[in-house]
């Protein structure tokens, strides 16, 4: 699929000034790291520039490959504002287009299984691996069934996720990830299995989430009943980081009773602890011995996104009753880092939200390398 859009005319006067604060905010010292400026989460132009380009050309996850665990299997995503099946065939995973190639009628909605996808307005079918069918009563000279192929995005499976590009040249997704293995490995998240699933609407930016999830400065303060007892802020720890990706680890208290034994080939801290690791740009993870939470970003507007999550469990040490109280758990995490999120959201057109000092590496040092992401990535499109 060809890109529609040309980047460089997103690049308003506001955002190329927008640019330049950003490379400004990543070249601070060191020792003196700063957060962004309250109009880096709440300006629509910023949020269009970025979804042209920064978001456009990024690996996003969809979901979990056992969501699909059987042939004609598919789930429905809007990445970037296209409408995608993600379907699996004999062949293995796809990511195709959810627009037909007559006149444009998504062709599914929601989740399912079909051996064929019908059109629901003019009745053509698609195989799913998108070729097209039938077309009925199609009398046109200039029609070739073989030109009207669904469109197909980059597709790969990691880790058990699944991971959707839109653009035509996606960074190199295992350069992004090199190191990442390293820290996540020996849990074996591809072994995983989905027990829940659920999707909200946040009146927040999508990079205030991102940097909400990816730091232990806050978990005693805004979750004092139900993360501080076993993941207070005083033991976080700051983890790997790559190119493309950023961790930390919540680190449990001696007298903490296991939450589980996990892989076999897990050591005694990382039983101790969790792992919370940040694919950029949208996608945060919490993987622990017998359990693994999985939020995938879908940025809507400048102030708004869809949230998918997902928790995922490791072989059959959590019975029913201890899965339906660790849901129940995160569901209240869930909303109590909404609540602060969206409350902040309505701050940030304040010319006092200038962007203050960020703590230390293990406390915000995963949020100073999301920032020098998001410059790497912003001096790509940079006129400067």
């Amino acid at each position: 699929m060809s890109n529609p859009i040309n980047a460089p005319k997103f690049v308003t006067p506001q955002v190329e000034a927008m640019q330049k604060a950003l490379t400004e905010i990543a070249a601070a010292p060191e020792g003196a790291p700063r957060g962004l400026p309250g109009i880096f989460y709440g300006d629509q132009d910023y949020f269009e520039y970025e979804a042209a380009t920064v978001l456009r050309d990024a690996w996003h996850c969809a979901g979990r490959e056992d969501e699909i665990a059987k042939v004609g299997d598919y789930i429905t995503v809007r990445l970037v504002g296209e409408p995608i099946i993600i379907v699996r065939d004999e062949s293995g995973i796809k990511a195709l287009s959810n627009v037909c190639r007559h006149r444009g009628m998504p062709l599914v909605e929601g989740v399912g299984n079909a051996k064929r996808f019908v059109c629901s307005y003019h009745a053509w079918m698609y195989a799913t691996d998108g070729s097209l069918l039938r077309a009925a009563r199609m009398k046109n000279d200039g029609f070739d069934p073989k030109s009207c192929k669904l469109g197909e995005f980059h597709c790969i499976v990691r880790y058990g996720f699944i991971y959707v590009c839109v653009s035509d040249t996606p960074l190199d997704f295992d350069v992004e990830l090199d190191g990442l293995n390293d820290l996540i490995g020996r849990y074996e998240p591809e072994n995983y299995r989905l027990v829940h699933s659920d999707t909200e609407i946040w009146n927040t930016n999508w990079k205030c989430l991102v940097e909400n999830f990816m730091e232990g400065y806050h978990l005693s303060v805004v979750h004092p009943e139900t993360l501080h007892g076993y993941t207070p802020t005083g033991l976080a720890k700051k983890a790997a980081s790559g190119k493309g990706f950023t961790s930390y680890n919540a680190n449990y208290p001696e007298d903490t009773p296991s939450r589980g034994k996990g892989a076999p080939g897990l050591s005694a801290e990382e039983r101790h602890r969790s792992t919370l690791f940040s694919v950029f740009p949208c996608q945060v993870v919490s993987i622990a011995a017998s359990l693994l939470v999985s939020l995938s970003i879908r940025p809507l507007t400048s102030n708004s996104i869809q949230v998918k999550w997902t928790m995922s469990v490791y072989g059959d040490e959590l019975d029913y009753a201890a899965v339906k109280h660790r849901i129940k758990l995160w569901e209240d995490v869930n909303q109590e880092d909404r609540e602060k999120l969206e409350w902040m959201q309505t701050s940030f057109q304040s010319v006092h939200a200038n962007g203050g000092p960020l703590a230390g590496p293990d406390y915000e040092g995963t949020v100073h390398d999301f920032l020098l992401w998001l410059n790497e990535q912003n001096n790509k499109y940079s006129r400067a």
